[in-house]
């Protein structure tokens, strides 16, 4: 692999490639080389939220999530207060026009934009999101919070049941969103009437949502049945268990299920005391909770997640795609991220005979062994 300026100029067997004069020559023996890890839900690493939005919290984040193969990544909010939010993503904006490309000091994850998840979701089937912050789909709240992100917001969360929410898909679409099914309590019939508006894309399926039933399948049986929906998967063994792991893989394919880790400040951090968005949340064993002992994120990393599907019986090809080429495909950027090809940016991962990362490179930049 011939990386040239933060970019992979060429892939193929050694005596096909010249390499330039003077170029730095890494050689690997029984290692496997994939793209960089592409995760489009996590909330912080490293002891910080990406909600705090100030660089000294940013650039910790980014460098843990590094150092597990995550290198680019969508930050993701919580449902906060309007005011909180906006300056929250328009921190976010700030630094992702100011983060380091190539000739970084050390190997650091790319912010490609932001997940809004929240607050345009259900009550019900909030998760550990605020009730008092969750409001009804509003097309002039939504405008409000775009403009705070300038342009970076790259895909939202919504419950399609809640009055406005089909109005507001199509107002989302024409901005250029992704629109995803989450905390949710919607029908099959009212799951169905958003994907045909236009959302595509479900988060952290059976996590906060309406249970499956064999009567009123719910927002599962139109996610599980809708060939052009993506759908994510937090494979910690926490969130889903294996069977119901399985049955999305076989229900969706490799090609149509996105890993995500959905983490929090704790990543990377020993047991402990964090902050998700405004929310306290206790770690304990590794297990994210809230004060009332319900879920909060996890302090899940993608390499784990890969070799938790392998463990299921995933081939090691699927199970890398399904945290590279399948989310950077979800957000248009399959040329340039989640591939090893020539014109892709030179993100690439090592991983060793038990798929435990032993080397990053981010834009080019990194890679010891």
């Amino acid at each position: 692999i011939l990386v040239e300026d933060g970019k992979i100029a060429a892939v193929g067997q050694r005596s096909a490639i010249l390499a330039p004069a003077g170029a730095r020559v890494h050689k690997t023996t029984g290692l496997t080389v994939v793209p960089g890890f592409v995760d489009v839900h996590i909330h912080g690493a490293g002891g910080h939220d990406v909600m705090e939005a100030q660089p000294d919290a940013l650039a910790p984040v980014a460098s843990t999530l590094a150092r597990t193969g995550t290198t680019s990544f969508l930050a993701t909010t919580v449902t906060a207060p309007v005011d909180s939010l906006c300056r929250s993503v328009e921190g976010i904006a700030g630094y992702m026009s100011h983060q380091p490309s190539v000739g970084q000091s050390a190997p650091t994850a790319e912010i490609l934009g932001i997940h809004l998840e929240g607050p345009f979701i259900s009550p019900v089937r909030r998760g550990v999101h605020p009730s008092a912050w969750i409001t009804l789909p509003s097309v002039a709240l939504l405008k409000r919070i775009l403009d705070a992100a300038k342009g970076s917001a790259r895909l939202m969360t919504l419950a399609p049941e809640l009055p406005g929410a089909l109005e507001l898909i199509t107002v989302a679409r024409q901005a250029g969103l992704i629109v995803a099914l989450g905390h949710t309590d919607a029908t099959y019939e009212e799951a169905s009437a958003a994907i045909a508006r236009g959302a595509c894309h479900a988060v952290h399926v059976f996590n906060a949502m309406r249970p499956f039933s064999h009567r009123e399948t719910g927002v599962l049986g139109a996610i599980l049945t809708s060939p052009e929906v993506t759908a994510e998967l937090i494979a910690d063994g926490v969130h889903v268990d294996p069977p119901a792991m399985r049955l999305l893989l076989s229900s969706k394919g490799a090609s149509h299920v996105l890993l995500v880790s959905d983490g929090t400040a704790a990543t990377g951090m020993p047991d402990g005391q964090y902050r998700l968005g405004e929310i306290e949340v206790t770690v304990k064993e590794g297990i994210c909770r809230n004060s009332e002992g319900r879920l909060a994120g996890s302090t899940l990393t993608l390499d784990r997640a890969i070799r938790n599907v392998v463990a299921l019986g995933v081939p090691l090809a699927q199970a890398v795609q399904m945290a590279t080429l399948n989310p950077a495909r979800l957000l248009g950027l399959e040329k340039k991220k989640g591939v090893l090809a020539p014109g892709a940016d030179a993100d690439l991962v090592l991983l060793d005979e038990n798929l435990r990362v032993a080397g990053v490179m981010t834009r080019g930049f990194g890679l010891a062994t």
